[in-house]
């Protein structure tokens, strides 16, 4: 699975794009949530370079991150996903993940021509919660005791 580490010493690195400084917003509820599972969470937004969201310095572009990362995780429109692609390819990633609604098939085309995964149409937390914990609701306290 993706979002499984084969070293459980050394959790996965995600740069997540687009993350806002505005704490209600999905995705730094999906980042903090990410975090609180043990992941490493970079956040990239140009328009808070520089800045601190949930404890992270926050990072204006991808090739500005000297870490290795394995998930670059997108909350940006599908207009964008082809540059980020790019970027993706550029930096190593070993996955390219667009958030519920954002697709794009030349995005697609390539990371996985340079063998990285790709996906589309999903939310990291809400696969993290089906996978680890069982549960397909996207907000758990939803769920019948």
């Amino acid at each position: 699975m993706i979002l499984e580490s084969k070293d459980p010493k050394n959790p996965l690195t995600i740069a997540m794009i687009g993350v806002s400084k505005n704490l209600t917003k999905p995705s730094t509820i999906v980042m903090k949530y990410m975090k609180s599972y043990g992941y490493k969470v970079i956040p990239v937004n140009p328009r808070a370079k520089g800045e601190m969201i949930l404890g992270e310095k926050v990072f204006g572009k991808l090739d500005e991150i000297k870490k290795k990362i394995d998930i670059v995780n997108v909350f940006r429109p599908s207009k964008e996903a082809v540059e980020i692609a790019k970027d993706a390819v550029k930096i190593g990633a070993k996955v390219l993940w667009l958030q519920l609604g954002v697709s794009s098939i030349e995005a697609k085309e390539i990371v996985e021509s340079n063998n990285i995964e790709y996906i589309e149409n999903r939310c990291t937390k809400m696969e993290y919660q089906k996978k680890f914990l069982k549960k397909a609701q996207s907000f758990p306290v939803l769920v019948n005791r």
